[in-house]
């Protein structure tokens, strides 16, 4: 009885085996040919010019300078904005908060907020900074509404590396007369440094690739000029190729494949840094 039992469930595991490997084959393979077409398309487009030219009107002269550096702008200050609020709040709900009901109820609200739709933060984003506070569509409303969007993706990354470090290393600190900051700031941060750093780069990718909120909050589709401060108006890559997409040329249909090059260029380097700091944390520690 017992051996037809383990020949069901290792019949079974094979089964689940090859269903999830022709899962990752299909995803692997749409991926390639979506990649494929992409370059196709926009591959004849990549050149300096592309990349120095500011929007124009004519496809042949058209670049993405001011949504380039529109989108450096908005990614490091979000990055600014969002990295010391995450891993702090974070640090607090799983190192010194209180497990009450006000604590999980904020803890539950938190990983709800990770699911919401990015449209929601743009109209946050519209009333509270562009309004209320009169910033309007700023480089600094943009950071700081895409930074409320990433803000519980770091939370709850931050809050599940620090999980999983061993109570034997916060035990060892203690023993050793360390205080309660020093265990977390010389033992429990270096040790889940690879999973917080992972979650933060996977976060800015996120928020690389939104145009819905900064459109909502004013971003504009053509500007032919890079921001000089935090006032100044900006677009980002995914709102210049969403509006030469929308162009019935075919020669901005290519250099919006251009585009998207750069962009999952970006979003693969970013990608490719989180990769390789986690195995070098992993490895260290």
């Amino acid at each position: 009885m017992s051996s037809m039992f383990f020949k069901v469930r290792a019949a079974k595991d094979r089964v689940f085996s090859v269903v999830g490997l022709l899962c990752t084959f299909f995803g692997l393979v749409m991926l390639a040919i979506f990649i494929y077409h992409i370059i196709k398309s926009g591959g004849s487009r990549l050149s300096w010019d592309f990349l120095v030219n500011y929007p124009s009107r004519i496809a042949g002269r058209a670049g993405i300078l001011s949504a380039l550096a529109g989108t450096l702008w908005i990614v490091v200050l979000t990055a600014i904005i969002s990295i010391p609020l995450g891993i702090g709040a974070a640090i607090y709900l799983e190192e010194y908060g209180k497990r009450t009901r006000f604590g999980r109820i904020v803890e539950i609200n938190i990983s709800n907020l990770a699911g919401v739709p990015s449209i929601i933060y743009g109209l946050l984003g519209l009333e509270i900074f562009s309004r209320v506070f009169g910033m309007k569509g700023s480089v600094l409303a943009g950071s700081l509404t895409l930074a409320l969007l990433i803000l519980p993706i770091i939370i709850v990354a931050t809050r599940e590396s620090i999980k999983a470090v061993p109570s034997s290393l916060r035990e060892a600190s203690y023993a050793l007369g360390a205080s309660k900051w020093q265990t977390v700031k010389m033992t429990v941060l270096p040790a889940s440094g690879s999973g917080i750093i992972t979650g933060i780069i996977i976060a800015l990718s996120r928020a690389i690739g939104e145009a819905a909120p900064l459109i909502v909050v004013g971003a504009l589709a053509y500007v032919p000029f890079t921001p000089t401060s935090l006032s100044s108006e900006f677009t980002v890559l995914p709102i210049q190729i969403f509006n030469w997409v929308s162009r019935p040329q075919k020669a901005f249909l290519e250099n919006a494949s251009a585009g998207i090059i750069v962009l999952l260029a970006i979003t693969f380097l970013l990608n490719a840094i989180a990769v390789y700091l986690r195995i070098r944390k992993t490895v260290k520690y």
